[in-house]
């Protein structure tokens, strides 16, 4: 084994590592994979750089623009509904009318822009039906992968496997040469799901109730479980104050679903409706968080103000720091940027311009030019200095401290001494434990014990009795505090949950789609309920239900989220590119009078490619632009329908196949086969590389795997004589089969929170449904491209 076989096969083990692990987003492992083989040499630049200009990567991203000129302008969902109607109530019927009808539309449609489009069709017709949507999503997740099978445009590693071979000196795969065979495939898929797959599905919470009455959906989240009242009592601190001051949310992760106040009743109250003593509010959220809120003895403020000598010492300065232009800080609100963790600086006050963002710092999004003024350690702030967040650092010297801190900065009123009474709940607790961050806002700046000072004390240090507390907040949240101690909890009824929908006020069931910039992003962070004038009640992950501390919980792609607010904005919703409403009727109206347009550029773009005239690339990239051109689609619209996620891996995987070749590490993984293999004949090894392949489906995203796959199976047909056709066409229908895991693609993610499935689900079903696929495969293989 050579240095540079060594080498290449490293990259190879360490990709797929990162694959499977998802340390680092898999596009970005692509890219890293890309940048790698050109710097060490193992390929030429040009040839790093080729796979974005590779025809199958156009393609794939021309397809992207095509689908989605088909399901806006309602081309696609027209046959849908047409074909869907014919369903009827049986259950048999509706998986089998459901899964042809994805299945068609994918062999030319992107298969994740069918689940995508058919996802709030079949949840609407569930609910209609009375039929758990738990057994029709994932038949319609397989069914967009089984029609996806039968055409070169079907999925993106048909279409790779046809340009490998192309590069190759083959003749590559045309449109429907892999109708044979995916076809065969196709039909046995779906007669197993609907058929036997179906009976292996959960029957999870079904929707017992007409569309128009959305009660199924309180009761598919359980809202009942964690929902309960809760009463201002006469003279209660909280009266008067506006909700997001009440820190029901930050100190107890509640939402308040509504508010009955006397014979009126105010559904999904937002942050600025004030409380009124007396108020009964509806509440969703853990009530043990209370009852340990209310054994807290209510801190004790000292009187005076606070010195800002107090803040600083040899050791730690105060000093003010201006965010850099093109700083990653930029846009970020502060509890994103962990500038404690990652700058050692605990910020006491943002200065914008001459406007003093004096409410929250914590949630303020800074921009360039602000001014922060920080409690920070010497080194920290001569770290800072030489970095690239930020432009300024100036310490504060000592005999300006007074006018910084208070002319400059207005701190009096932001910044005192609190104390621990001997009685104190908070004794022998942590400062990360005690909640005064999250549950207060209170930045904690010093400790005072015994006479001895400790600034910026760490999370882990612990409280003790009589300890004074230097902290940045608002002195009108402790009085919150004894406001929420002094809520009267009751019990809500099934009047009560039902009350907090109206003609005005609705709940609706949405998921992230597959390209939302939302995964990975708390509620918090995004200001969800700023943003979209909507609360979400729960979210559906994994097969469970979470109903309390929402806002801190990370969004990702398979959530379904049950959100509450005004029905204008739940409409809006339905245009926003980050979700798929899985109501039909919330979803966007589609542009219907270029419906006869887009289906003509379809036609348009494979014709061609049937009668030899266009190589799929040039066509694709001329249909894209032409849905552009007669208003099917927006240029925005088309740049968003490209996932380019999937771009950047594939783009970036394919220096990685050339790498295998021209070093010599496909060679000696052939050899490798053929030496373990071989002996038991060419049916032996296309065996071994079609389960391999399977098998990878589950860890390692579908174009990559052609993409390592390709060489090598290339290279051992040469070997053995096996056809290289018949070769790839196994490895394509083993890497396009993604059944036995969520995480192994999109469609199956989609499906996942609406559905409310779990990862054994996928296996139940998957698992048997990938052994009958390759039994299909091998059956008709000899007959469509003989060994």
């Amino acid at each position: 084994m050579t240095l540079q076989i060594a080498f290449v096969l490293a990259v190879l083990g360490v990709s797929v590592v990162l694959f499977v692990t998802e340390w680092i987003r898999m596009d970005l492992v692509a890219l890293l994979v890309l940048s790698a083989l050109a710097v060490s040499g193992s390929i030429s630049p040009g040839e790093a750089l080729a796979g974005f200009s590779n025809p199958a990567v156009v393609t794939v991203w021309a397809m992207f623009i095509l689908s989605a000129g088909l399901s806006e302008t309602g081309v696609a969902d027209r046959i849908g509904q047409r074909v869907l109607s014919l369903m009827g109530t049986n259950e048999l019927r509706m998986v089998l009318v459901l899964m042809l009808t994805a299945a068609v539309l994918s062999a030319f449609m992107n298969n994740i822009g069918v689940a995508a489009l058919m996802l709030p069709v079949t949840m609407d017709i569930a609910r209609r039906t009375g039929t758990p949507p738990s057994r029709l999503l994932m038949p319609l997740a397989y069914a967009s992968l089984l029609g996806g099978l039968t055409t070169l445009v079907g999925t993106p590693p048909n279409l790779l496997v046809a340009e490998v071979l192309k590069e190759r000196g083959l003749e590559p795969f045309e449109m429907f040469d892999y109708a044979p065979v995916g076809g065969a495939v196709m039909l046995g898929g779906i007669l197993f799901v609907a058929l036997i797959g179906r009976r292996l599905l959960p029957r999870r919470d079904p929707a017992t109730e007409p569309a128009t009455d959305r009660k199924d959906l309180r009761a598919q989240y359980a809202l009942q479980k964690r929902t309960f009242t809760l009463a201002l009592p006469a003279g209660s601190p909280l009266g008067g104050r506006p909700l997001s001051d009440s820190r029901l949310g930050s100190a107890l992760g509640m939402n308040v679903l509504a508010i009955f106040r006397g014979a009126d009743v105010v559904r999904a109250p937002g942050p600025s409706e004030r409380l009124i003593d007396g108020d009964r509010l509806i509440v969703q959220g853990r009530l043990d968080r209370l009852e340990e809120l209310r054994t807290w003895s209510t801190l004790e403020i000292e009187e005076g103000t606070i010195s800002p000598k107090h803040l600083a010492s040899n050791d730690v300065r105060l000093a003010e720091v201006r965010v850099a232009a093109g700083s990653a800080l930029s846009g970020r609100a502060m509890r994103q940027t962990g500038l404690r963790q990652r700058y050692g600086l605990n910020v006491l006050a943002v200065l914008r311009s001459t406007e003093m963002l004096r409410a929250t710092p914590a949630v303020a999004r800074l921009s360039p030019g602000d001014r922060l003024l920080v409690q920070a350690r010497r080194e920290a702030l001569d770290a800072i200095a030489d970095g690239e967040d930020f432009d300024g650092v100036r310490t504060v010297d000592p005999d300006e401290l007074e006018s910084v801190f208070r002319v400059d900065y207005g701190l009096d009123e932001r910044v005192f001494a609190v104390r621990l009474s001997e009685k104190s709940e908070l004794i022998g607790k942590t400062l990360v434990e005690s909640g005064l961050g999250d549950s207060l806002g209170m930045n904690v700046l010093g400790i005072l014990r015994d006479e001895a000072v400790t600034l910026m004390p760490e999370p882990n240090e612990t409280l003790a009795a009589g300890d004074q507390l230097f902290v940045e907040g608002l002195k009108k949240d402790l009085d919150a505090l004894e406001g929420l101690q002094r809520l009267e909890i009751g019990t809500a009824s099934k009047g009560d949950v039902a009350a907090i929908e109206s003609d005005g006020v609705g709940v609706l069931e949405a998921a992230l789609s597959p390209r939302s910039r939302l995964a990975g992003q708390s509620l918090r962070d995004l200001h969800f309920r700023d943003r979209y004038g909507l609360q979400v009640l729960a979210i559906w992950r994994h097969g469970e239900v979470h109903r309390s501390d929402l806002r801190r919980l990370d969004l990702a792609f398979g959530d379904a989220l049950l959100l509450q607010g005004p029905r204008e904005r739940l409409e809006m919703l339905g245009e926003d590119r980050d979700f798929l409403v899985l109501t039909e009727a919330q979803r966007r109206a589609p542009r219907t009078n270029r419906r006869w347009v887009a289906g003509l550029i379809m036609l348009g773009v494979i014709v061609p490619v049937l009668l030899g005239l266009l190589p799929i690339s040039v066509s694709a990239v001329a249909g894209a632009a032409l849905m552009v051109l007669t208003g099917c689609l927006t240029m925005d619209d088309a740049h968003r329908a490209i996932d380019w996620r999937s771009i950047f891996l594939i783009a970036g995987m394919l220096p990685l196949g050339v790498a295998l070749e021209q070093s010599g590490a496909a060679a000696l993984l052939a050899e490798s086969v053929v030496s373990n293999v071989g002996p038991f004949g060419p049916w032996a090894v296309l065996i071994a590389f079609y389960v391999l392949t399977a098998l990878g489906t589950a860890i390692i995203p579908t174009a990559a795997l052609v993409v390592l796959m390709a060489p090598i199976v290339i290279k051992t047909s040469v070997e053995i004589g096996l056809s290289p056709h018949a070769a790839m066409m196994a490895i394509a229908m083993a890497a396009s089969a993604s059944f036995t895991s969520p995480i192994s693609h999109p469609a199956n993610v989609m499906v996942m929170g609406p559905g409310g499935y779990r990862f054994v689900d996928y296996m139940k079903v998957g698992i048997p449904l990938t052994i009958l696929v390759m039994i299909i495969t091998f059956i008709v293989l000899p007959f469509a491209w003989p060994l």
